[in-house]
This record gives C-alpha cells, sequence and structure tokens, in this order.
C-alpha cells in the first residue's frame, strides 16, 4: 500500500500548538511562527496539587503529572510573549483524573498493566483539550504538536474499500518514534493534525533550540505521566491487600504487598529468595495471587485483544498479516491477525476480540497493554491486550 504524506501548515495559516514547556513541543511553535503562520499555544492544565511535594523545592518537571506544572506554564508563557503568540491555559483536571489517573488505578487493581500515556492521548491532549480550545471560540486550521510521527493518507482505500482515512505513521527518527502512543486517536480528529518535527532528528531539534537561544533547550526532557517516587502515594487513597506469590506449580514461594505494585515481566522487588531467576508471569486479580516464573516461561505464541480501533472505523473484513507491537520499546514483529471466532471465549471483551498470533514468540505480553498493527510503519489498527496464548 502507498501512502501520501500530508501537507504541513503554510503562512497564514492560524495553529493551536499544544505546549508543555518542553523543547519538542517550543520548537514546534517557534518554526510555525517563523514560517508566517498565526500560532496559538495551549497548554493543558493537569495539575490538582493532590500529592505533596517529596522533596520540598525540587518538584518532578520530568514528568507530565506532577506540581512542576506550574513552572512549565511559567516557561510557556514567557515564550510566547517573547514570540508574540497568543497563550492560553486549558483546565482539563477533572477529565485527566477520571480518564487517566483513575482508569491508571482501576487497571493495575484488576492485575493488569495499564498505559497511561495512550490514554491520555486519546482522552485529553486529542479529546479533552481541543474541546477546551473550541470552547475558547477559537477556529484553526490545523492542530501540532511535538510528537515524532507523521499523518499520511493510503492512495487507495484501505482493507478492500474505497475509505482513506487519515492514519499515523513513523517519523524520521525512529529512536524518538511515539506512534505506538498515539494508535488511538480518531481519523477524524489526525484530519487536522500535523507533526512538524516529522522529518527531524531530536539532535537536530536540539541544536536549532540552542541557536534560537530557547529556555526550553535547557530543559529535562519529559520521562513518564508521574514520577515512581509518586506511585506508592497516587494508590494510597484505598489500603494494599497482600497476598501469596507463588510459582507456576503453585508453590508458595512469599507474600506480595499488593498486586497493584507488580507487572508481567518484573524482576525487582519481588521480595523472595530463589536460587534462580525469577520473573512476574502472571497475576491472579480475582484470588490476589502474583505468579512467578523463570524467564523461557514468560514467552507466548500470541495474544487476544479487544477494543480495537481501526483507520476510518473500518475493520479487516477477512485474516490479515502485519507487524505487531506490543509495548512501546518492543521490537515489531510478523504477525497473523484474525477474528476470535470460538463463542467459548468471548465474554468479557469490549467490542469485536481478535486474535493475534506471532511468527516467533514474543516475551512478557500484558494484558493491559496495546497491541499495534503497522503496515510499513503506518498504524492500520490497536487494541487493548485481554490474555495471552
Amino acid at each position: 500500500m502507498t501512502f501520501i504524506n500530508q501537507d504541513m501548515p503554510e503562512a497564514g495559516d492560524t495553529v493551536v500548538v499544544g505546549m508543555s514547556g518542553g523543547v519538542d513541543s517550543t520548537l514546534t511553535a517557534f518554526m510555525l511562527r517563523q514560517k508566517g503562520c498565526r500560532v496559538i499555544g495551549v497548554t493543558m492544565s493537569l495539575w490538582d496539587g493532590s500529592l505533596p511535594e517529596l522533596k520540598p523545592g525540587k518538584p518532578l518537571r520530568e514528568s507530565c503529572f506532577g506540581p512542576g506544572e506550574e513552572e512549565n506554564i511559567a516557561g510557556c508563557e514567557r515564550f510566547c510573549k517573547e514570540q508574540g503568540i497568543e497563550y492560553h491555559v486549558i483546565d482539563v483536571k477533572e477529565q485527566y483524573k477520571k480518564e487517566v489517573l483513575e482508569y491508571f488505578k482501576r487497571e493495575y487493581r484488576s492485575g493488569r498493566t495499564p498505559n497511561p500515556c495512550i490514554r491520555c492521548n486519546r482522552m485529553i491532549k486529542f479529546g479533552a483539550l481541543l474541546d477546551g480550545v473550541q470552547e475558547l471560540g477559537i477556529s484553526f486550521d490545523y492542530f501540532c504538536t511535538g510528537h515524532y510521527a507523521k499523518v499520511v493518507r493510503p492512495e487507495q482505500g484501505i482493507f478492500g474499500t474505497d475509505v482513506r482515512p487519515y492514519m499515523i505513521a513513523g517519523a524520521a527518527d525512529v529512536s524518538k518514534d511515539q506512534t505506538y502512543f498515539l494508535y488511538r486517536v480518531p481519523s477524524e480528529i489526525l484530519s487536522k493534525v500535523r507533526f512538524p518535527l516529522a522529518q527531524m532528528k531530536k539532535k537536530d531539534v536540539f541544536e536549532l533550540a540552542e541557536k534560537a537561544h530557547l529556555e526550553a533547550a535547557q530543559r529535562e526532557e519529559s520521562q513518564d505521566f508521574i514520577g515512581e517516587e509518586y506511585f506508592d502515594l497516587i494508590f494510597s487513597d484505598v489500603p494494599s491487600k497482600p497476598g501469596d506469590i507463588v510459582d507456576l506449580d503453585g508453590h508458595k514461594l512469599g507474600t506480595h504487598r499488593g498486586i497493584e505494585h507488580y507487572t508481567v515481566g518484573q524482576r525487582r522487588g519481588l521480595g523472595v529468595a530463589v536460587n534462580y531467576p525469577v520473573y512476574v508471569h502472571s497475576i491472579d486479580a480475582k484470588n490476589n495471587i502474583v505468579v512467578l516464573a523463570p524467564n523461557d516461561a514468560l514467552n507466548s505464541a500470541g495474544l487476544i485483544a479487544d477494543d480495537f480501533v481501526w483507520p476510518g472505523n473500518v475493520e479487516p473484513s477477512e485474516l490479515i498479516e502485519a507487524m505487531v507491537k506490543i509495548r512501546l520499546a518492543s521490537r515489531p514483529v510478523k504477525a497473523r491477525i484474525e477474528r476470535l471466532e470460538n463463542p467459548d471465549l468471548q465474554d468479557g471483551f469490549t467490542g469485536t476480540p481478535w486474535k493475534i498470533t506471532f511468527a516467533e514468540p514474543q516475551r512478557a505480553v500484558a494484558p493491559g497493554q496495546s497491541v499495534v498493527l503497522y503496515d510499513d510503519g503506518v498504524i492500520i489498527g490497536g487494541g487493548v491486550i485481554s490474555r495471552t496464548i
């Protein structure tokens, strides 16, 4: 299939830029301003003050959710004032709490491994934030962010139809690929979305930002949605329930401190003493059990996923083959994707479940994470992992 890169904003276009205070979004706004676009900067306000600073005076600026937000917004305001850019802060605290924080806790407490960045992109950055822009009465030609990805359209219809939806493709800097996080953004929203850093390498972004004397070039990079130090505090609203840690044969190896503190593939912090390396193999939320196993036992031949999204809402009508990723850092592997036809296995799914069979076994497939499907580097669908095969 051949895909066509979509045009970037031109001089005179009105462009809303989602800004975090980091170098990527700041340079995006700067380049569009230099190009002659009318740039409007917007920042989503997430922080509700619900967690204390663990190190007074040293807020976790490298995290999306944390007490450093005020400083981030101040940096955006300074930049926009210097550049003559209109700027707005949009309050999405309630939506973020409901759609990201509560989801994060709910998934871990059910023995699954959530991906808050995927959830945030769909529900907040490309959802509640744009709703807030609309409520301000701002009309625009494009919405741009500093993501390393690009928007394309196929020359011909997908999956045997005449539908040519807007789709996400990989950027030039493969090491910074962020497409996995964006797979749930609907095609109708992507029609107005552009990623101006698509053809740039990260080192070039820093060089241009430093050359332009942008304050953001000196900032630490955002690493996660929340710092590790805050993990226990996030879950402090409900007491953890200890339970058994067992091996694959059911022999007790120790006691866990609550299943929300464990994820498939984890090795550190297990608190057991055995004479061979062990990892979290699976989590039985119903019986409050964490199962450990040797590394080789973590391999899976495939998985079943549900809650799928497809470009333009067009589902394949028959079996397809694609490259798939089961986590952001995983290497894409060839796989066969087909509808799950066994009616005995249909219960408990969100939408149509799909069976994905790997060409080679994959390690530590974690329910709750996403499996994303690629054709020549372009996302053709994706869903949430329900169980392993």
